[in-house]
């Protein structure tokens, strides 16, 4: 990995830095070869022991800054004004052949500071069905985020039974969500919010700098990118079921 870690260099008070929870027993059960070019890395070099104690969080890669990252939400008409990653890990970001930023996460890699009661940990079930729709999905041409591995981890997780645990890592334009904004705006923090948006705009929406008002030009990219998201979504009969603002990236 050659990281460029934009987000933690950035916008310090929307995260909150820390380290995986080993697993005791990681098997590779799939790595995505054609992704992994995508994004300017070596398949053969990641498709490996050393590539699996990466995936399963057991060993910090050279240049990751692992970090967990804060966002409030509306979730099903109330709001929580402080959510964040509880079982994810932003490892970093990469810049990838068509020179375009991307990040790299591990979901179900245990718990950080925004778990709250949870366990931090993901079920076999979840991370493959994530896996096989995000690339199904991609391949229908639907903007969406994508994995670049799934790894067991040898670890049972409880839920209503005990059930195999799994990790994904998770490749997406960013993870800005509309409940990213929303964090720093419950917290009165208005330098912080702004500086939220002058990082938003630069990565995602860059030709809205030059407007007369770049925020709302911002503001009304970021709506026409999401509601074409959904026409695509319908267009296919995909229905995400739970569009809380914590669920939304600003980047469509």
């Amino acid at each position: 990995f050659n990281f460029d870690n934009s987000f933690a260099r950035s916008l310090e008070g929307f995260f909150v830095s820390c380290q995986a929870e080993p697993a005791s027993a990681p098997k590779l059960l799939q790595f995505n070869h054609a992704l992994a070019k995508e994004l300017g890395l070596d398949p053969v070099a990641l498709d490996s022991k050393a590539g699996l104690e990466i995936f399963s969080g057991n060993v910090t890669p050279e240049g990751s800054e692992p970090l967990a990252q804060g966002y409030a939400g509306h979730q099903f008409g109330g709001f929580a004004p402080q959510l964040g990653d509880g079982r994810a890990l932003l490892l970093g970001e990469v810049i990838d052949t068509l020179k375009q930023r991307r990040d790299i996460q591990l979901k179900g890699s245990g718990r950080t500071p925004f778990s709250r009661g949870g366990d931090g940990k993901a079920a076999l079930g979840p991370v493959l069905r994530e896996y096989l729709i995000g690339e199904s999905m991609h391949a229908l041409g639907v903007p969406t985020t994508r994995a670049l591995a799934a790894v067991t981890t040898g670890d049972a997780v409880y839920r209503e039974i005990p059930l195999p645990g799994a990790v994904l890592t998770r490749v997406a334009a960013s993870h800005i969500r509309i409940g990213t904004f929303e964090f720093g705006a419950a917290r009165g923090d208005v330098d912080k919010v702004r500086k939220l948006a002058d990082y938003a705009i630069a990565r995602h929406y860059p030709e809205t700098a030059n407007s007369e008002n770049q925020y709302l030009a911002f503001f009304e990219a970021v709506s026409d990118a999401q509601a074409a998201l959904v026409a695509r979504w319908m267009n296919i009969g995909f229905i995400h079921g739970v569009m809380n603002t914590d669920n939304m990236t600003i980047s469509g």
